[in-house]
């Protein structure tokens, strides 16, 4: 299997503290320093999320945009993801860094549970989030929780709210919404396949899920997701040493499979980035 497989790393995410893992970069410097030798291991795209200095969830555009100037520095050519999750912020808060022009942006369109609470993203946000984007010239990435989330995706994308071809992640392992599922996993790529035939796919597992769906995604011809956001440890008795240990994982499964790792250049290619 000759095509490139683009990784991503998830370098913070909302929830993973120093207390869990000291090498989750909270900073801006230090997220710009993670990311830099995530990138020299292999990872194409950086999915990116801001702290305040308590490492509680912070929106702020400030922040953001100090991130992107450095990424862009120190990680020529790699492709910048910010993500309009909603542990960051709430309602319009959640898409008020899209004007600093990132490559691409998470994208929630729909609904579903999280361990604690309900993941809400409700209709008329989707559709704000999703027209900013536009207007910024902003790629999404769709973030599948659940089988109605491709679906939505694919009338979105027909009606005009969302520009294809799509880039699609399923999102499994998340207490209380989608397992690790194989039979499942499989039918969202054949669903993808069916619905959106020119749209790329990838996929995250959370925690020890993380493994199997990198495995399943460069097995299966898929892109890959990585990082301390999503899965903080290399194996059940040890921490990662850095979000560069875990893309390196990633690279060991392209090599064994006959993938070829993406570069950032391949990566903005096949997403047709600029």
């Amino acid at each position: 299997m000759s095509k490139p497989c683009i990784i991503c790393v998830a370098i913070t995410g909302s929830l993973p503290r120093k207390a869990h893992n000291p090498a989750v970069p909270v900073t801006v410097e230090e997220q710009i320093e993670s990311t830099h030798a995530a990138f020299e291991a292999g990872a194409s795209i950086c999915h990116a999320h801001v702290r305040n200095e308590d490492e509680t969830p912070s929106s702020d555009p400030e922040k953001f945009a100090r991130l992107k100037e450095g990424l862009e520095k120190h990680c020529p050519g790699m492709v910048i993801q910010f993500s309009t999750g909603g542990r960051s912020g709430a309602g319009k808060a959640r898409g008020g860094m899209l004007h600093l022009r990132p490559d691409m942006a998470s994208l929630s369109v729909g609904s579903n549970n999280f361990p604690a609470r309900v993941y809400q993203n409700p209709p008329d946000l989707v559709d704000w989030l999703a027209a900013e984007m536009i207007t910024h010239g902003v790629k999404p990435e769709i973030e599948a929780f659940d089988l109605s989330h491709i679906h939505q995706a694919g009338r979105m994308q027909a009606d005009g709210r969302l520009k294809g071809p799509l880039y699609i992640q399923f999102v499994m392992g998340v207490k209380n919404a989608m397992p690790a599922d194989r039979d499942v996993f499989d039918y969202y790529v054949k669903t993808v396949n069916r619905l959106l035939p020119d749209a790329e796919w990838c996929a995250a597992g959370i925690g020890r899920d993380q493994l199997t769906l990198n495995e399943w995604c460069v097995a299966n011809g898929g892109h890959a997701r990585t990082g301390l956001e999503d899965n903080i440890r290399l194996g059940k008795d040890r921490l990662a040493s850095s979000n560069a240990e875990l893309v390196a994982r990633v690279t060991e499964i392209c090599h064994r499979h006959g993938r070829p790792v993406a570069t950032p250049a391949q990566a903005r290619k096949i997403l047709g980035l600029a």
